[in-house]
């Protein structure tokens, strides 16, 4: 708390602070289209068996005359339960009977058929080129299209780790890490620098390194111990909301990147539905801002993983035909999917005591990228049933909402400083810790000010 007070003097919310944040959005803006743009280097078009006698250029050239090409698709390819033709078998031989259109074959043998020995033949209306029509994953390979996706993601999971671990070496460190790692001089220098860009060098110029360490005492006292990941594990009740975080960030953003990678399952405008997943969005952080003021962190994300799960799993008996329903539910997912996720990342932040919170946000940020990495996988399922990977997400979003249950409310509630504090009941120790705070806050103001 000494330190929030410290800050607010030389500028809480100022022209440094707010130069940080353009930069940190400039780089969410150049990676995340990156993960985004699966959804058309990773495209399936419309495909079909390569055929000699229609897709070979000098027997369709001699026959064009003859046969259209409608009439050579119907002796080559079989139809499907839908009557569209197969994607992923041919007829061995032309079935010249079928042109016969007048005439029933009740008696007649089922013709025999067999894989695309030749390759397929992809629509290029829509994509020239895809990694589907460049590798044929398709037919037999279709999951490889889940397993690219899937390196693609557990890159990042990797990159998350190494340079999450590296960014505290070479990176900038904020004044608070210097200070409470005993480096007073170089976190002082920090804070200057942070006092004249927002227009506060007068405060800047009275901050000493024995006002520091006087005013950051007791944060740096609990800094001598050292805590490391098995400590979020030492305590029953720390226990339970690592291990209840964990799987809550691992549920909503596994179900968010279910809807994200695989928008061509949704609607035939993948195009359409990306500019409305992205557009969506805008409102949905506003009403993400509005519930967790006043609905509270756990209300907040309970009601819009169940709102999300209850979309996905409408969206699985809505036929194909209905684009414009299946479109309006899909974005309403998505939007209910990222006020979970905003929900979760502010809940996080206020489970978790100051001293090991680094260690606890770290390792709920990695069960995020692994579900973000799974999420492409369970596409494989649908070799099984077609729907049954949206059931999972459904199912999954929703239980994930009712084990937010079971992690405490934290609205207007004080941040634990101490693993201590997380095992103690709030509601008897915050009048006393509320007196000696507002005290600290006077004598900080003190210090800090020239008069």
């Amino acid at each position: 708390m000494a330190f929030q007070i410290l800050l607010d003097q030389i500028g809480g919310l100022g022209r440094f602070q707010i130069l940080h944040t353009i930069v940190l959005l400039t780089i969410c803006i150049m990676v995340n289209p990156r993960v985004m743009l699966e959804n058309f280097t990773a495209v399936v078009p419309s495909h079909r068996c390569w055929v000699h006698v229609l897709d070979n250029e000098t027997v369709s050239g001699n026959d064009s005359e003859i046969l259209s090409k409608e009439a050579l698709l119907r002796i080559s390819i079989p139809l499907d339960s839908n009557l569209r033709p197969e994607k992923c078998r041919r007829f061995i031989h032309p079935q010249w009977q079928l042109l016969h259109l007048n005439e029933t074959f009740s008696n007649t043998v089922k013709p025999d058929t067999e894989p695309c020995m030749d390759g397929w033949v992809y629509n290029q209306s829509s994509f020239l080129s895809t990694i589907v029509t460049e590798w044929d994953l398709v037919c037999e390979s279709e999951s490889l299209n889940s397993v690219a996706k899937f390196v693609f993601m557990a890159g990042t999971l990797v990159g998350s780790i190494v340079f999450g671990y590296l960014s505290d070496r070479y990176l900038t460190e904020s004044a608070r890490w210097l200070i409470i790692n005993n480096k007073p001089e170089e976190g002082l220098k920090e804070l200057k620098k942070a006092a004249c860009r927002n227009g506060r060098k007068d405060v800047g110029d009275t901050l000493t390194v024995e006002v520091l360490k006087s005013a950051m005492k007791e944060e740096m006292d609990l800094a001598q111990t050292k805590y490391f990941l098995c400590d979020l594990f030492s305590t029953p009740t720390l226990r339970m909301r690592m291990i209840s975080t964990a799987f809550v960030r691992f549920s909503i953003i596994m179900t968010y990147y279910g809807l994200a990678f695989h928008i061509q399952h949704l609607g035939s405008n993948i195009f359409l539905l990306h500019c409305l997943f992205g557009a969506v969005n805008l409102p949905a952080s506003y009403v993400a801002n509005l519930t967790l003021n006043h609905m509270g962190r756990r209300s907040t994300q309970t009601l819009s993983m169940f709102l999300q799960g209850l979309c996905l799993l409408v969206i699985i008996f809505i036929p194909q035909e209905m684009q414009i329903l299946r479109v309006v539910i899909s974005t309403l997912g998505v939007g209910f999917s990222f006020v979970a996720v905003i929900g979760s990342f502010v809940h996080g932040n206020e489970l978790f005591p100051t001293v090991i919170r680094a260690t606890a946000l770290g390792t709920a940020g990695i069960f995020s990228s692994l579900g973000a990495a799974v999420s492409p996988l369970l596409m494989i399922l649908k070799i099984y049933s077609p729907l049954l990977p949206w059931i999972i997400y459904g199912i999954l979003s929703i239980l994930a909402g009712l084990v937010i249950l079971l992690l405490p409310e934290t609205r207007n509630q004080p941040l634990p400083d101490t693993i201590q504090d997380v095992e103690k009941n709030f509601h008897c120790i915050c009048p006393r810790k509320k007196v000696s705070r507002n005290a600290k806050e006077e004598d900080a103001f003190i210090k800090v000010t020239r008069f």
